[in-house]
């Protein structure tokens, strides 16, 4: 059965929260208000569809956006330029199912047309058995991502692995077609329009 990743609609923003507050100690709880906020904001707000059915979602911001998150700070006080995942979620009965490779494939679709780098961060204290490798961290390590420090979240307590990948594609886009993306459905950007922001970023 095929995978729809699509944009968000607000009539779902329940169901989101729902998944998102039964997804366990790997993902951080939100409240309605804070998940109106992100619907109203964010860059890059996504579901994916199975069968007609709501299985997951994904939030991304640019380096520039107005959030809160001392993970995003951390990111920000270190490279100029960058597409933050805030948060991937995927139903607990579809988890395995290639789910979050369709996210991560979508995303980096977007983002590597836009900025030179991916960011996210993977809680390190959560996993069940510290014995055994951690599966998100292997399944970012197995997309391409690379641990670059470590931080204590301040209004946590949780440790998290922040992790980064280049986007290999970004400079040969920038050098091509510069702010000036060509006018073709597939790279609309279909919700916040952040071209200001990132017509002016550079790669370090």
């Amino acid at each position: 059965m095929s995978i729809v990743i699509r944009d968000v609609r607000e009539h779902e923003l329940d169901s989101v929260l729902a998944l998102n507050n039964a997804a366990g100690p790997t993902i951080l709880p939100f409240d309605q208000n804070r998940l109106r906020h992100f619907f109203d904001s964010a860059e890059y707000f996504r579901v994916a569809e199975r069968d007609g059915t709501l299985t997951g979602f994904m939030i991304g911001v640019g380096n520039h956006a107005d959030h809160d998150s001392s993970n995003f700070r951390w990111f920000g006080e270190r490279y100029p330029d960058f597409f933050y995942i805030d948060r991937i979620v995927v139903a607990s009965r579809r988890r395995g199912g290639g789910v979050g490779r369709a996210f991560y494939a979508d995303a980096q679709s977007y983002a590597e047309l836009r900025y030179p780098r991916l960011a996210c961060e993977v809680f390190i204290d959560t996993a069940s058995d510290p014995a055994l490798p951690d599966p998100a961290l292997l399944f970012h390590g197995s997309f391409g991502f690379r641990e670059v420090g470590q931080q204590m979240m301040p209004e946590t307590g949780l440790r998290a692995a922040m992790l980064m990948k280049d986007l290999c594609s970004y400079p040969w886009v920038r050098e091509t077609y510069g702010a000036d993306l060509p006018d073709v459905p597939w790279l609309t950007a279909s919700r916040v329009d952040a071209t200001p922001q990132r017509a002016t970023g550079t790669a370090a």
